[in-house]
């Protein structure tokens, strides 16, 4: 199972994706080991001091493709989950710095807490998702899939022009400008529309 996870994908993001001379999707890989299921703790690694978090939407891939087409790639996932990305901000400065690849700022351990699925079929229009995120009861990020640069179903074509896409694969299909760092013993809620899917105590 793969975890492919889209950067910079909403139009709140204009500096970012102006930089992206491709106009294409930018992508990267979490390993399996990254995923926090069941609301389960968050525990602040000792490697950072700096831990931003993201709130996006997840989807699972329902079956195998290569190179799928846009007009075909609705076929390929049938479930919606939110996810949360936490990226450890003073790793990526020093790797930024450095021009070297920066896995361990984004794919170390539980570093992408996940709900659980919702069939799509539940919603009104794919095209108009709302979801948040709550800080310690506060507001820190809202967003609506309407304001993707690029669709889920560009993003699984996309992809599949160089990853076969697998039967379970997740795609995390962007974040929210990150809010600030978390701290022990904050308290993470991630809701679709007015349903609280995800919860994570930072310990």
């Amino acid at each position: 199972m793969k975890i492919i996870c889209i950067e910079d994908n909403y139009i709140e993001n204009p500096d970012k994706f102006i930089n992206n001379v491709n106009n294409k999707p930018v992508f990267f890989i979490k390993p399996e080991s990254s995923l926090l299921i069941r609301n389960r703790p968050f525990f602040y690694p000792d490697f950072s001091n700096e831990i931003s978090c993201g709130v996006e939407l997840v989807l699972k891939i329902n079956k195998l493709g290569k190179n799928i087409q846009d007009k075909f790639a609705n076929t390929y996932y049938n479930e919606i989950a939110v996810g949360i990305d936490f990226t450890a901000q003073d790793l990526m400065r020093k790797c930024r710095q450095k021009g070297l690849p920066w896995d361990i700022a984004k794919s170390f351990d539980y570093s992408a807490p996940i709900s659980k699925f919702i069939p799509k079929t539940e919603f009104k229009d794919i095209k108009g998702i709302n979801f948040y995120l709550n800080i310690n009861g506060n507001l820190v990020q809202k967003g609506n899939s309407k304001n993707m640069i690029f669709s889920f179903d560009e993003i699984i074509s996309y992809v599949s022009q160089f990853i076969t896409l697998k039967t379970g694969d997740l795609i995390f299909t962007g974040i929210l400008p990150e809010v600030g760092n978390i701290k022990i013993k904050d308290i993470l809620e991630a809701f679709i529309e007015d349903k609280k899917l995800l919860y994570v105590k930072i310990k």
